[in-house]
């Protein structure tokens, strides 16, 4: 009997822990990207000496945790040679019945109610990779947060640091690809 108490306490604690994975079933996919492969020119940048199309790239995923209330997405670069690497694409509050997103310039409209902030190009929506010539290939960590809140509350001049501690912090799970630019 105690046994199954302590399970049940167990789980129930697992619950209340910011930015523990609950489920193992949260499976992001793109047909624009595949795991470790070089980027297309359609989600390279279009500035800045990059002569990409600049579209998000179509995302669609399953088997979000029970609980999900909403999604984000974002596109980070930690190889960017800033110290603090290179924010592409942060967009949170999509509403928590959907289950995909188009491949769209600068990545918007988002569904109602979503919100994107503005990216590390000064940019609200998707910027596209676009790293250093010459430089190595960038890694570029696309992720999918399954979150617990309708909303972050968060406005679109919200920084990038404040908007990653709230999805670490709303977290049920998360998914990602991770894929490669250089030029």
């Amino acid at each position: 009997m105690v046994r199954h108490w302590v399970v049940a306490w167990m789980r129930a604690a697992s619950l209340s822990l910011p930015g523990m994975a609950l489920a193992g079933g949260l499976t992001l996919s793109s047909p624009d990207l595949a795991p470790d492969a070089m980027l297309k020119p359609a989600q390279v940048y279009q500035g800045g000496g990059c002569r990409g199309r600049n579209l998000s790239p179509a995302l669609s995923w399953v088997g979000e945790p029970v609980g999900t209330r909403s999604f984000a997405v974002t596109v980070f670069d930690p190889d960017a040679p800033t110290g603090h690497g290179w924010w592409h694409w942060l967009a949170f509050d999509l509403p928590a019945n959907t289950h995909a997103l188009a491949s769209l310039p600068g990545g918007g409209p988002l569904p109602a109610g979503g919100v994107a902030l503005r990216n590390d190009f000064g940019e609200v929506g998707y910027g596209g990779a676009c790293p250093p010539e010459g430089d190595k290939p960038h890694h570029y960590q696309v992720t999918l947060w399954a979150l617990n809140v309708p909303t972050l509350g968060l406005r679109s001049d919200t920084s990038a640091e404040t908007a990653l501690a709230a999805l670490r912090a709303h977290r049920l799970a998360s998914s990602g690809i991770t894929v490669r630019y250089g030029r």
